[in-house]
């Protein structure tokens, strides 16, 4: 009997997250979907949905329900404690690659009957409305640093009277977070603010047999990796710092 772990946790809560969240994506873009055209209120709300539902699935199989190397990042800028950095990212990189090779089973016909090689890359990964690195970049260190740092405010003994918001409450809360972020702060770059969810789904597009797919955007690729890297090293100083 598998027992639960941190590793196990991590890579079904990011593979779960993956699956609704690219999911919500394929189901917008994609052609003779029910879902086709519903436009980015519902994206952003299903991702949302995605995080939680991830979040959960990591806590109850002995996750620490990062789901992010970012947020592990942050974490560990704000602790000192870095040992997690690695191993996390592994699993968290897999989490997204078996999330995103789910998407592609779960809409196997809808691939053929899209002529648009650039939303069926849009519904593995992320890509800019105007392409510029430098902005880009800023892009993602922005919005990865609200994420984080209010993560921690959300989970700050100085929010609530009686210490940290309850685990139940602040999944919620920090879902919540999620698509105020996309809302607000996604437009530009498709709010990556997750180098796993980004790079996991770009690696699986690369070798899955898509009919009809474009290359995979590798010249865009060190954008959401390193962006979200920055944001979250940031936020986690900060969280130190103000002793949040």
């Amino acid at each position: 009997m598998t027992m639960p772990s941190p590793l196990l946790g991590e890579f079904l809560g990011t593979m779960i997250m993956i699956l609704l969240g690219d999911g919500v994506v394929a189901a917008v873009l994609l052609k003779r979907s029910k879902a086709e055209g519903s436009g980015w209120i519902v994206i952003t709300a299903g991702w949302a949905f995605a995080v939680m539902a991830g979040v959960f699935t990591a806590l109850a199989c002995g996750g620490e329900a990062n789901l992010n190397p970012a947020v592990t990042l942050g974490l560990a800028v704000r602790t000192g404690i870095y040992s997690k950095l690695l191993p996390f990212f592994v699993v968290q990189l897999l989490g997204g690659i078996a999330g995103a090779v789910l998407v592609w089973l779960q809409y196997l016909p809808h691939w053929r009957e899209t002529p648009d090689a650039p939303a069926k890359l849009a519904c593995f990964c992320t890509s800019p409305a105007i392409r510029s690195f430098l902005p880009n970049l800023l892009s993602e260190i922005i919005a990865t640093f609200v994420l984080i740092f209010v993560i921690g405010a959300i989970y700050s003994r100085l929010v609530f009277a009686n210490g940290p918001a309850p685990g139940f409450l602040a999944v919620y809360l920090v879902s919540s977070l999620v698509w105020g972020v996309g809302l607000s702060l996604g437009g530009s770059t498709g709010y990556a603010i997750n180098p796993a969810r980004d790079l996991g789904p770009r690696i699986a597009h690369a070798i899955l047999p898509i009919s009809g797919k474009s290359a995979s955007d590798w010249g865009y690729a060190p954008v959401p990796i390193l962006g979200p890297l920055l944001g979250g090293a940031l936020a986690g100083l900060s969280l130190r710092l103000l002793n949040i």
